[in-house]
């Protein structure tokens, strides 16, 4: 049996997701939520039929087709796209990437973009507000390319213009796309619709491609064991007057009935529930309908949105497999995928989150960076979560950090955070909580680097110059020119044989004092406890002298400080000091 295919409607908020889904509803979901932004994710199947209606003449070869319909996943952000996950993946088949084209990419949208990306989805960019182009006349089609036909040439050249902006953030990212209908190879180009929600121009191209694409490249991903256990997704749970905690989920794979005992995910492990009642919405109608917009049914199968019923499910963890009893091995897949979710390193910032989905998208995306997580759990953050990241203030300052993700984060909590100086970073976006991160953890690698520069000397390589001897002694003042590294003052100097000659007094260049001199640039340096001419002549090369101690930090800590010419000058000064060393003792 092939099923309907899984497709995630997202994009930044008010690029007009659900807008675009109540045009093919035909509801007028986004009118009645709240500044017209969804509020809870959603669920509506769109039967084949109204499909093929939508598309009319675009699909010409509509006997051809396999699939019984097309079920659309409406989300807030990340949300229903992370909470749809299965084991090393996403339940989501395909994606709707909806981009207001007066806007082009906004944060959700790149935060989107990277989820996608990570987990291999496919996508599809459904480039929205075509009718705000200027001049744009709207035509009664739901073909984008004969309403297109009817414009004025300059409307034209508008629209592509903002195609191609799209085009160019796309490829920014790394994406190779192009307009849908100028589409070579579906199977490297991400294509690109132009629609709009408000008026329908661009639906029938829209459900025509997704629908193609579906069928050619995932029909083998849509074949399911009809009559198998359930396994699903559960993507969010809520009180329901009349019936109590319900869960939303969306089924993948085989079939659940009324009476079924199906297991899933809490924060102690796994947990069972004898399936009370299943609800489906009515045909296009959405799961987050009121009840009157429900039928019971006895049995569902997959793929399909559907609403459970039962005792015992306060605990369950959006995000979680949903799996049927009768499925072999479920509690040990559940724990297996828990310890899978959760595992953690002995270094690392700490994460809190709000679903298993967001744990696991975030995670993903911080390991894709090398960015280590030593705990990881759902919920608000805690007093314990601030001693735990303390405490590695002292082994790995950069891990010493709280990533809150779309969870409370008390007064309280942010003012013992503020005198611990343990830093915390909460936001509602992935995107920007990862940006975030980067930028404090730049800020603090400048930092560091500019405390150790204060405390260790750093490899330098100068040459005297010839004939620029300013004064013998009591200090001596002469010209030097750095050939590698830099010079400070307060560095000692040796010479090729490892024997230190003074330190660096201070440094000027026409007279004015300068705090340091790198590879390249001259200056004249004064240096007490010496003679010109005698410990230091013209055309001599010294090293900056750098203790056992600073190497040791130096290569264990602040490596990020030498460029590969200071690390290579490193390897020399110790080399020097080891002969001198060996010198000695063969002397003595």
């Amino acid at each position: 049996m092939i099923r309907q295919p899984i497709i995630s409607v997202m994009g930044h908020v008010d690029h007009g997701k659900t807008s675009l889904l109540d045009k093919i509803r035909n509801t007028t979901m986004a009118n009645r939520e709240a500044g017209g932004i969804t509020q809870h994710i959603g669920a509506s199947e769109v039967p084949i039929e109204v499909v093929k209606k939508i598309c009319g003449t675009l699909m010409r070869n509509a006997s051809d087709i396999k699939l019984p319909g097309l079920l659309f996943i409406d989300t807030p952000g990340h949300e229903a796209f992370t909470n749809l996950r299965r084991r090393g993946g996403s339940v989501s088949d395909l994606a709707i990437l909806v981009v207001d084209i007066t806007k082009n990419f906004e944060p959700q949208t790149y935060e989107a973009v990277e989820i996608l990306k990570e987990y291999k989805t496919p996508f599809i960019v459904a480039a929205n507000k075509i009718d705000l182009i200027t001049g744009w006349i709207p035509s009664n089609t739901y073909s984008f390319l004969e309403s297109l036909s009817r414009q004025h040439p300059g409307v034209n050249e508008a629209e592509e213009a903002r195609i191609y902006e799209i085009i160019g953030k796309l490829s920014e990212i790394g994406f190779s796309s192009e307009r849908a209908d100028r589409v070579t190879d579906f199977t490297k180009e991400i294509s690109i619709v132009p629609v709009s929600a408000k008026t329908g121009e661009g639906l029938a191209e829209l459900l025509m491609y997704a629908t193609g694409i579906s069928q050619k490249f995932l029909e083998m991903r849509l074949n399911i064991e009809a009559s198998g256990p359930g396994r699903g997704s559960i993507l969010e749970k809520k009180e329901e007057k009349g019936l109590g905690l319900t869960l939303d989920v969306i089924l993948y794979n085989g079939s659940l009935n009324v009476n079924d005992t199906v297991a899933f995910a809490t924060s102690s492990g796994v947990k069972t529930s004898k399936i009370k009642a299943l609800l489906k919405p009515k045909p296009l109608n959405d799961i987050r309908e009121a009840a009157n917009k429900f039928y019971y049914v006895e049995h569902v199968d997959a793929a399909s949105g559907v609403k459970l019923c039962g005792s015992g499910l306060d605990d369950a963890l959006p995000g979680s497999l949903l799996l049927s009893t009768q499925s072999e091995g479920y509690e040990s897949e559940i724990r297996s995928e828990l310890s899978e979710v959760f595992g953690s390193e002995k270094e690392g910032v700490i994460l809190k989150a709000d679903t298993i989905g967001s744990i696991e998208a975030i995670s993903r995306l911080l390991g894709s960076e090398g960015i280590h997580i030593s705990k990881k759990e759902i919920g608000k953050v805690t007093k314990r979560d601030l001693a735990d990241a303390f405490s590695m203030k002292s082994t790995d300052p950069y891990s010493a950090i709280i990533l809150a993700f779309n969870v409370p984060v008390e007064d309280e909590i942010m003012q013992d955070a503020s005198s611990m100086s343990v830093p915390l970073i909460s936001s509602n976006i992935i995107y920007k909580l990862l940006d975030d991160y980067r930028e404090w953890k730049l800020a603090e690698t400048k930092r560091s680097r500019s405390d150790a520069e204060k405390l260790i000397t750093l490899p330098g390589l100068v040459s005297v110059m010839p004939n620029h001897c300013f004064r013998v002694s009591h200090p001596a003042v002469f010209g030097v020119s750095v050939s590698a590294g830099k010079l400070k003052p307060g560095y000692q100097m040796m010479n090729k044989y490892g024997e230190i000659v003074g330190r660096i007094k201070g440094m000027q260049n026409n007279g004015v004092n300068i705090p340091e001199i790198k590879a390249g640039e001259e200056a004249a340096v004064s240096m007490d406890g010496v003679t010109f001419g005698r410990q230091i002549k013209d055309s001599d090369e010294l090293y900056t002298f750098i203790n056992d101690e600073e190497e040791m930090l130096i290569r264990n800590k602040y490596s990020e400080l030498l460029d590969e010419g200071s690390a290579l000058l490193l390897n020399t000064i110790s080399k020097i000091k080891r002969e001198s060393k060996a010198r000695k003792h063969d002397g003595a």
